[in-house]
């Protein structure tokens, strides 16, 4: 593995294709307004580490409106992303340089939106230093930084467990093994290890049985993850820090379920935190009483507070959308502390309007459910907790969606056709969305059947087993393979389930 380039991080395998919304810009202004701050227009945006593109691609894709740039030292990755935009018709430009090379680049504009996600922790803080130093100079005044991390103290007792896996790697892994094969080694060098019952596994039960969680894992995910030769957690006031160069604040959370105190923090504990004065103390403890083991915030360069009326102004003006079928609505919310109900009465008047699965204003909603007797804190309680559950999302502006759909439509046939080889990509790009919506394998077959002229259920899931059967695959179905006709009766079974549930939604969402 080369270390004139590659700095350290992996490059014997490439990152998987994760697709992160939180990415996408146009989702950024929900969480910000909700939260009480000013969420800018955005007509630049930057990706920094980009992986292999899915997301940059996507939304460059999807959002005709905005300028994207973006890079990733791995040439292979900005390859996939480059002719991912090339396909769909869209301008994007993508870099395979250097962190250094690229943030020094003097054709750069301004940018209102920079994005980094799962590279803070695994760079080493010479790196970290140019990343900060960017942001200092290129993002704008009122622009939006989106920034994810491991975080302390969530991964303090199972900090040792990463340090004797890349221990074992860099001292007992042969070249030959590849990363994969490192990993492999590694897990199983530990496992024999936890059998002898060291204290530390005794004191540390919560790694132990995360250890456990990580064998069944992607190898690629884990090796992207563990297997770096930086990997630093930190705490919020050790981010704060380092972010206090580029003069930006912090914002809020991308992960609007992080505010929900209600199944995350005791009352007790939400009060102490609320009478707690400064903004980073505050952060710290509610990371402790929840040991928070990753973070999602957005953090601006000059915070603008919303005042009451200019809060609610602005969140009237919002577009949103329901990209939930009727049979997958959420009835519960999860958090650290256990599960509550979502009580009917608020829920069901939203799901009444929202279920024709087309872009409203909150105002508009707000008029509906008011008829039956659902009042406006209701309503953005409510609206936060479907926005954390992914059941709904900010719908782009009318004439966006027009002109993005022409692109995203070639997206996603160019997305769908590698589904003819394999399953590794498991989102299709949205016009009304401005991101992605999660589609299987199966899923993409249909729907490229479906465009290839197939009319009936019937006919995609036969189109699903011919390529399944040309390949000598067959579907995999509570661990046991699938044999013969068995394969195109399941196949059926899915198909009329997409039919049903999932295309009506795909169709109300541009794809």
């Amino acid at each position: 593995m080369s270390t004139e380039w590659n700095a350290g991080y992996v490059t014997d395998v490439n990152y998987t294709f994760g697709y992160y919304g939180e990415l996408n810009p146009l989702r950024c202004r929900l969480p910000l307004l909700l939260v009480g701050r000013h969420a800018p227009k955005i007509e630049n945006a930057c990706e920094l580490g980009f992986g292999q593109g899915l997301s940059v691609s996507i939304h460059a894709a999807a959002q005709p409106g905005i300028n994207w740039y973006g890079t990733d030292f791995n040439p292979s990755q900005a390859a996939f992303a480059s002719e991912m935009v090339r396909l769909s018709g869209a301008e994007a430009k993508l870099y395979d340089e250097a962190f250094a090379d690229f943030c020094a680049r003097p054709d750069l504009p301004d940018f209102d939106f920079i994005g980094l996600h799962g590279i803070w922790t695994w760079i080493s803080d010479a790196n970290r230093a140019v990343l900060v130093d960017f942001i200092r100079r290129k993002l704008r005044p009122g622009g939006v930084l989106y920034i994810s991390y491991n975080t302390l103290p969530g991964w303090s007792g199972s900090a040792p467990i990463r340090h004797l896996m890349k221990r074992h790697a860099d001292v007992m892994g042969a070249p030959g093994q590849g990363i994969i094969g490192q990993t492999d080694a590694a897990l199983n060098f530990i496992d024999q290890f936890v059998a002898l019952d060291p204290l530390y596994s005794k004191t540390n039960p919560a790694a132990v049985e995360r250890l456990k969680q990580v064998r069944n894992q992607d190898r690629k995910y884990l090796a992207h993850e563990y297997m770096n030769r930086d990997w630093h957690p930190m705490y919020f006031a050790d981010l704060e820090n380092w972010l206090s160069d580029a003069k930006v604040g912090f914002a809020g959370s991308a992960h609007s379920l992080d505010n929900l105190q209600e199944v995350n923090l005791t009352p007790q504990q939400a009060e102490f935190i609320r009478n707690i004065p400064d903004v980073s103390l505050r952060e710290t403890i509610r990371d402790y009483c929840v040991n928070q083991q990753f973070r999602r915030d957005y953090w601006i360069r000059g915070v603008r507070n919303l005042v009451g009326h200019e809060q609610v102004a602005a969140l009237r003006e919002e577009r949103i959308v329901l990209t939930s079928a009727r049979e997958d609505l959420p009835t519960k919310v999860r958090g650290v502390l256990g599960e509550a109900s979502l009580i009917d009465t608020i829920y069901g008047p939203i799901f009444e309007l929202l279920l024709d699965h087309k872009p409203h204003t909150i105002e508009e909603i707000e008029a509906h459910v008011a008829l039956r007797g659902v009042n406006f804190a209701q309503l953005m309680s409510a609206l936060t907790i479907l926005f954390g559950l992914n059941a709904l999302s900010p719908a782009a502006p009318g004439q966006d969606i027009s002109k993005a759909k022409t692109r995203t439509n070639a997206f996603n046939k160019a997305i769908a056709r590698r589904s003819l080889a394999a399953g590794d990509i498991g989102v299709l790009a949205s016009p009304v969305t401005g991101g992605g919506i999660s589609a299987s394998r199966f899923q993409q077959l249909f729907w490229l059947s479906k465009q290839s002229g197939g009319k009936t259920p019937a006919d995609w899931a036969q189109f699903a087993w011919s390529v399944l059967q040309a390949q000598g695959q067959a579907i995999i179905k509570d661990g046991v393979a699938l044999q013969g006709d068995a394969n195109l009766t399941e196949l059926r079974a899915q198909a009329d389930a997409w039919n049903s549930k999932a295309l009506p939604v795909w169709s109300a969402l541009g794809v």
